[in-house]
């Protein structure tokens, strides 16, 4: 069960974000392209920062907390999936504070 430890904090953190969109009406997953362009971008920095890391021999993951799907580069998926997750619920926090407070992000229509 230890190998599901990384996947577990990646689900804990969606569930703590996730009821932002339909409760507070944030709308970050009913605007997919601008989701998408404001993570993958980031999130494929950090996973070739990763990638040289680990070619490297300076960053590793312990085999027992991770499910042990790896790609290609010796990547486990489980980090893949926490440069798309953490980004997510940041931007779901970001913009249920930014709801909350009634502010405009810039780009929305007075």
């Amino acid at each position: 069960m230890r190998q599901f430890g990384y996947l577990s904090v990646l689900a804990g953190c969606l569930l703590a974000a996730l009821w932002l969109e339909p409760i507070l009406k944030v709308n970050v997953l009913r605007r997919g392209r601008r989701l998408i362009l404001t993570i993958l971008p980031v999130a494929a920095v950090f996973i070739l920062w990763d990638l040289a890391a680990i070619a490297a021999g300076h960053w590793t993951f312990d085999p027992e907390q991770i499910t042990g799907v790896r790609l290609p580069g010796d990547l486990p998926l489980d980090e893949v999936l926490f440069f798309l997750v953490v980004p997510l619920c940041a931007i779901l926090g970001f913009e249920a504070v930014r709801a909350v407070l009634r502010r405009p992000a810039g780009d929305e229509e007075l």
